[in-house]
């Protein structure tokens, strides 16, 4: 990777754990950042990325935004107001703020209501990458290589805003494509936030069993990668599918509607439309899988 044409001489990240942490790390890593505070509610995480050096120092919220650069907030979407709040106060002119949440229309009305005329300074992103596994200890400074970052800039953002924080995720090793909030929203409703409902709902369904222990017992790898995003946090899942509910409501129809066709060719015995469902379903992920690379 060659070395960046910019550099942050001070990073704050509000989160340090899986996705907060990792961005710390690869920015180190890429030498394009000079010091790292961290900030969050949790001792136990900032102790953590400090020990592990994801950090270089912790401090509350309302300093660290006095000295910061660029501050990132990898928490929970439904946090997001009362964070951008608590650091208007103490917002220097030329700091830009970002995130990293899993919805963004909603992030983004928010960031325009609390920061009014500052709101030129927030701009939304959300990088397509995670592990069912979090906190600081999860941290890896190559997770964002070849994955994709969607940044939804909004009509008061500046160039120099889309312009630095595209060089800032292409420095982890990311490839940076730009959404209307909305857009981004909708599509990932369907592609990231629906198939972790739906996952979410089938171990509920398989625990919840009387006899849900021969079952866990018995259950092999296809089992193990369907149910593999149920693993990740209820917290950060929940304000995720609450912040994106129309959305998601929405994409459920459609999903609803598959299932009932489906259901109604297996019930039918039809042989015919059964397969032809099923091998739509394996052509379309075979393809998938060759393009993305990730079989």
């Amino acid at each position: 990777m060659q070395t960046p044409s910019f550099f942050v001489p001070v990073l704050v990240v509000v989160g340090p754990g899986l996705i907060g942490g990792s961005l710390a790390a690869a920015l180190k890593k890429a030498g394009c950042v000079g010091k790292v505070i961290g900030v969050s509610r949790q001792t136990a995480t900032t102790s953590a990325a400090l020990r592990l050096g994801l950090i270089d120092e912790v401090a509350d919220l309302a300093t660290a935004t006095q000295q910061a650069d660029l501050i990132v907030l990898a928490t929970p979407v439904r946090a997001t107001r009362s964070l951008l709040e608590q650091i208007q106060p103490h917002l220097l002119p030329h700091t830009l703020i970002t995130d990293v949440g899993s919805t963004k229309a909603d992030v983004v009305t928010e960031a325009i209501e609390v920061l009014g005329e500052q709101s030129t300074q927030f701009l939304a992103g959300h990088p397509i990458a995670g592990a069912e596994k979090a906190g600081p200890e999860a941290a890896q400074s190559d997770l964002y290589q070849n994955r994709i970052v969607i940044l939804t800039p909004h009509k008061n953002n500046t160039q120099r805003a889309r312009a630095f924080l595209t060089q800032m995720w292409e420095a982890c090793g990311a490839r940076v494509m730009l959404m209307s909030a909305e857009s981004h929203d909708r599509v990932l409703a369907s592609v990231s936030h629906v198939p972790h409902f739906l996952s979410s709902v089938f171990m509920w369904q398989v625990a919840s069993a009387s006899d849900a222990d021969v079952r866990l017992h018995v259950a092999g790898s296809g089992f193990r990668d369907f149910t593999r995003i149920a693993a990740g946090s209820a917290e950060v899942w929940r304000d995720i599918f609450l912040s994106n509910r129309e959305a998601v409501l929405s994409e459920l129809q459609q999903v609803r509607a598959a299932f009932e066709q489906a259901e109604r060719a297996l019930r039918d015995t039809d042989e015919q439309a059964l397969y032809d469902f099923l091998e739509k379903a394996a052509l379309a992920r075979r393809l998938w899988g060759s393009r993305s690379g990730l079989q």
